[in-house]
């Protein structure tokens, strides 16, 4: 019998869009929860859950996210990480954007500011 992964075809469109932008190599992911971990450089910065891409933010970086009508992280009814909000679908389909944004994200997960 065959060991085989179920791929997660958002997960690969996700970390295709980020091999093509500058700055954002390696982008490596882990399994985590029912979804997958985004590190880069070795920090944890982004979330891909259920067909979405989750950012970490702080204070300087919540309102842009804010502004485009996206919502925070909430994997289930009774939890939700005010700390990591959903990327705009724009974004992602630009990889230099993305590159923005993914950089901002390292950034606020470096600082560990909120």
């Amino acid at each position: 019998m065959k060991n085989t992964v179920k791929r997660d075809p958002f997960l690969d469109l996700v970390l295709e869009q980020m091999e093509l932008a500058d700055g954002l190599r390696p982008v490596t992911s882990k399994a985590m929860f029912g979804g997958h971990g985004l590190y880069l450089r070795g920090v944890f910065f982004g979330i891909v859950y259920k067909r979405a891409l989750y950012f970490k933010v702080d204070g300087s970086t919540r309102d842009q996210y804010l502004k485009c009508g996206m919502s925070p992280f909430c994997p289930n009814a009774k939890q939700t990480l005010k700390s990591y909000y959903q990327v705009p679908a724009e974004v992602l389909e630009h990889p230099k954007t993305l590159a923005a944004w993914a950089a901002q994200a390292e950034k606020c997960a470096r600082s560990g500011r909120r």
